[in-house]
């Protein structure tokens, strides 16, 4: 088993009186596609806007690459390797598609204030460095035809591709997926699928993806995570999570129901 990229130690988030999150604890593998997998409330999203920052736990670690993450702020995220998409879109709607993917790269920038005022020849070197990452990264994901357009005529498909375009440009070695898969057809969904194993071979990225297409989830991913009401009920291959009883009870109500 490959080292783990990211480890989930005992996290615990509460709000108010209400437990979100109950000493949750995970690894996600170097170089893996991780699933993580739970009925609707069951503390999916609150666990990644922990990896992401956005939420600090009342207790337990979150270690990337063997140090922890707690005391990094969420703008500083992108800086130690982690990137993200939203469930819900955050691009820049009147801004091109090569545009957009550019500004996801835009944190890789050293040039200061004072240098972008007076436009001096780094800023210059790298903003060309920006566009032609983003024009590899379009010609990547099959957004050539589309990349002057603005984003807002795009089909929801294609701007998905775009914030992964975007979240893909700022170099990250773990890529957080927030329902990548939510409102694709089916065709867009099989594509999505083969995408995600490509990044993860070709770019060498490690893949944590929020989900709720089981079918997706469990074609792709070489390791499951499932929680409900907060709590890990499961950990293991596609098809050892698909068996557990916990996992059936939480899903379909029963534990004898297939």
């Amino acid at each position: 088993m490959a080292n783990a990229l990211l480890d989930v130690q005992d996290v615990v988030i509460r709000f108010g009186g209400i437990v979100a999150l109950d000493h949750v604890a995970f690894t996600v593998p170097e170089g893996t596609v991780c699933g993580l997998i739970g009925p609707n409330g069951a503390g999916k999203t609150t666990l990644f806007n922990c990896l992401s920052r956005l939420y600090i736990p009342n207790e337990g670690d979150i270690r990337f690459k063997e140090q922890s993450i707690l005391s990094t702020p969420a703008h500083a995220m992108a800086d130690l390797g982690i990137g993200r998409t939203f469930q819900n879109l955050a691009l820049f709607p009147s801004m091109s598609v090569v545009k957009n993917i550019m500004v996801g790269g835009h944190h890789t920038k050293r040039s200061d204030f004072l240098s972008n005022a007076l436009r001096l020849p780094t800023v210059t070197r790298e903003e060309h460095d920006l566009e032609e990452q983003a024009w590899e990264l379009v010609d990547y994901l099959g957004l050539h035809e589309v990349a002057h357009l603005p984003v807002a005529a795009l089909s929801f498909g294609l701007q998905k591709r775009v914030e992964l375009g975007r979240a893909l440009a700022s170099h990250p070695k773990l890529l957080l997926l927030d329902e990548p898969a939510g409102g694709l057809n089916h065709d867009d969904i099989d594509g999505l699928g083969k995408q995600i194993q490509q990044i993860r071979d070709d770019r060498g990225v490690t893949v944590l993806l929020v989900e709720h297409h089981m079918s997706l989830v469990m074609a792709i991913s070489d390791k499951v995570v499932a929680i409900d009401f907060g709590r890990k009920i499961a950990e293991g291959t596609p098809a050892e999570v698909q068996r557990d009883p916990e996992v059936i009870r939480a899903y379909l109500g029963t534990e004898d129901a297939q």
